[in-house]
């Protein structure tokens, strides 16, 4: 079972929070981004439709490195959202040493898809980028997946959820990231026995099938958990009154039950959209105090 050190993870990325939730408002409708300091690339074609990922880069990066790479997915209930969303994030690792991208893919109000495509555009970039890996000088075996509410459901279902891939790709190149760095991310698609679920909450619950295009439990992540999911960490506030904290604590419970990694970092009464800010970061945190992001050399199942 793949590991790496949560410690380290924990404290880079919760100071790339920094870049967080309450500056996305802003960046979700810039679509589709212009970035300066990115390289863009297509990552995937489905009809006339090109899926843009893209890429930035430490200083000095070469293409024989074997840098740890993520890739993150914005939120949008499977109908809107931005790559823009995670740019500020992208920045912040890069220059901690990672290669980071953003990237996009289907959504209802684009492409009147639902959220299985969203899940099958998510686990195509993941194997797009193991698949390039060497010339983007990427270490294969070092790569995590991100993202926030339904981009950290997109993130989730990369580590969890076995199918869904898209047909004609190598299913010989894993689509499966090292590891998973989830903000407040939809886990908890389907009914769970002694949940406690507010009113609003069920009403919720009982439409998903429409926009998830398939049966609930089929793109859940907590019901497909087995004991061969990634290591992941999970920053949700408390406070978050779209995607309660409780499917957080389930999620992270399960996860532990099956023997995996799996950390939950609580922002308390912090809402979906504002976890911290970006000066709190500059403020707080100095290239010398944050530890690297650590992945341990076994390969992706």
């Amino acid at each position: 079972m793949l590991r790496l050190t949560m410690l380290s993870i924990m404290l880079v990325l919760t100071a790339s929070t920094a870049l967080g939730q309450q500056q996305q408002r802003n960046t979700k409708r810039n679509y589709p981004p212009t970035f300066n300091d990115a390289t863009v690339e297509v990552y995937k074609e489905i009809g006339d439709v090109k899926l843009n990922i893209y890429i930035f880069t430490p200083e000095n990066h070469k293409s024989s490195d074997k840098r740890p790479a993520i890739v993150f997915f914005f939120g949008g209930g499977w109908n809107s959202g931005s790559p823009a969303q995670f740019q500020h994030h992208c920045r912040y690792l890069a220059s901690r040493g990672m290669v980071t991208m953003t990237a996009d893919y289907r959504v209802f109000s684009r492409h009147k898809t639902r959220a299985n495509k969203c899940v099958a555009d998510g686990k195509s970039a993941v194997r797009w980028i193991r698949t390039h890996a060497a010339r983007l000088g990427i270490d294969p075996d070092r790569i995590a997946s991100g993202g926030g509410s339904a981009g950290g459901h997109v993130a989730a279902c990369t580590g969890t959820i076995k199918g869904m891939d898209e047909p004609g790709e190598d299913m010989s190149i894993s689509s499966k990231p090292n590891a998973m760095v989830l903000f407040n991310p939809a886990t908890v698609l389907a009914p769970v026995e002694g949940m406690k679920m507010k009113p609003n909450d069920k009403k919720r619950m009982a439409t998903l099938e429409v926009r998830l295009g398939v049966k609930s439990t089929e793109l859940s992540p907590y019901h497909n958990v087995t004991s061969e999911v990634p290591p992941t960490i999970i920053f949700h506030g408390t406070g978050d009154t779209t995607v309660p904290f409780v499917t957080a604590e389930l999620f992270t419970d399960k996860m532990n039950s099956e023997g995996n990694l799996c950390q939950l970092v609580s922002f308390k009464d912090r809402p979906m959209d504002s976890l911290t800010t970006k000066a709190a970061v500059t403020k707080t945190t100095s290239p010398q105090s944050v530890p690297w992001m650590n992945f341990s050399q076994n390969k992706a199942s």
